[in-house]
């Protein structure tokens, strides 16, 4: 075992469907994810690093530690945020607001994000972030980063390596980032804001 488990789903596996496959579901979630947290858990050990929560692994980590810790990071938020598929679904509260004060509105947000989700060159994550005063701004991190090495707090990523998509959709990275819009669930992210 170790410090750190396999996060619990807070939906069936097939919920997603037809956004995620279950099959997508098994294999990011029960095989990479689980990978990534039995990595780490075997590279903590006997490390000053081991009694740290996960967020000051990140900050504080390099290498295969950081690599592992980013990406149980990163995919731990990424499951968190989704529900069943939900058509025209849209932020809510306070966060709304500040995405049409930052963006201008849903749509241009969507569309930028959609951009930096498909340009990003290799694996990463593409995020919607908070800076300290709670302006809102969109990053391209790269493989296992996090926004929280650059200050900020992370609220939405969507996952552009390759396996959380091409089970389901093959080299159509775009199409898959445009097709998560319907299963984020804007209460959570709100919560995060």
């Amino acid at each position: 075992m170790g410090k750190f488990n396999l996060m619990a789903l807070p939906y069936a596996p097939e919920a997603l469907e037809p956004v995620i496959s279950k099959e997508t579901i098994g294999f990011h979630h029960g095989k990479h994810l689980a990978g990534y947290v039995n990595n780490l858990n075997a590279l903590l050990e006997g490390s000053p690093l081991q009694d740290l929560p996960l967020e000051e692994i990140v900050l504080k980590a390099e290498g295969g530690v950081l690599n592992n810790a980013g990406q149980i990071l990163n995919h731990n938020l990424y499951f968190g945020q989704f529900c069943a598929p939900k058509a025209d679904n849209q932020p809510i509260g306070k966060l709304a607001e500040a995405i049409v004060r930052d963006f201008g509105s849903f749509e241009a947000f969507k569309e930028e994000f959609q951009k930096k989700g498909a340009t990003l060159f290799g694996s990463g994550w593409v995020w919607l972030s908070a800076d300290k005063d709670g302006k809102l701004v969109i990053t391209q991190e790269t493989n296992a980063a996090n926004p929280i090495q650059r200050g900020l707090k992370p609220l939405l990523t969507f996952d552009v390596w390759e396996h959380a998509y091409y089970l389901d959709y093959q080299n159509r990275r775009p199409d898959h980032l445009a097709a998560l819009w319907q299963i984020i669930n804007w209460e959570v992210i709100e919560q995060r804001y």
